[in-house]
């Protein structure tokens, strides 16, 4: 089971990537884990990102797919990978498909802007335990304390709206024409299968939809 997961910050992939590595026993990768790995084993490829690392220029997408080529012939990788966070354009996306990196099934997960703004902005942490409140779903028993020490809870710059709204402006821009790139893929291509699930609805019916289209 070969698969990527799509979808805007804040839609859930992290939950449902969870839940799909331990039901088809297939690792979750994601590029930064990669990056560091190869880096710190020295591969070729870890030599070549950390040459552009420290001269202070991005990682080229070349290095990165020659990094998920080395990563998935991998032992672990036998029974499929769940690609998390790449591709993230189109030039990716096309470096994937030129790469022959076959991929079963592309899910995507929707949930609507104000959804999402609603679910980030409305976080509050305890950052000594890292236990994690909501405003709406998940309350603190005292407002702003955590429940066990009665310290004040914080929210983190990354859940900041305006923060929230930057990052779904680059998700609309950079990634979210991947989504018509996989559609069409999937037309041309009967071995891809392209999922799309109401990532509003409760946990256990996302796990339920993809895995009853994944067949």
């Amino acid at each position: 089971m070969r698969i990527i997961l799509l979808g805007a910050p804040g839609a859930g992939k992290g939950t449902q990537a969870q839940f799909l590595t331990k039901k088809y026993n297939i690792p979750q990768i994601s590029t930064g884990d990669m990056l560091r790995a190869a880096i710190k084993a020295g591969t070729e490829m870890g030599k070549m990102a950390k040459e552009a690392m420290d001269a202070g220029r991005l990682v080229t997408d070349e290095i990165i797919i020659g990094l998920v080529k080395d990563r998935i012939s991998e032992d672990d990788c036998k029974n499929g990978f769940l690609l998390d966070g790449f591709p993230r354009t189109l030039a990716q996306a096309d470096a994937v498909t030129n790469a022959g990196i076959e991929i079963d099934a592309v899910i995507e997960i929707d949930v609507p802007d104000e959804e999402i703004v609603k679910r980030m902005s409305g976080r509050r942490a305890h950052l000594a335990s890292g236990r994690t409140y909501h405003l709406i779903y998940n309350p603190p028993k005292v407002a702003g304390k955590d429940d066990l020490t009665g310290e004040d809870l914080v929210q983190r710059d990354d859940d900041k709206e305006e923060v929230v709204l930057d990052r779904l402006k680059v998700y609309h821009e950079q990634t979210e024409p991947l989504i018509g790139y996989y559609k069409e893929q999937a037309s041309k291509n009967s071995k891809l299968k392209y999922i799309r699930v109401d990532g509003t609805a409760d946990i256990k019916d996302v796990e339920e939809a993809i895995v009853s289209q994944l067949g």
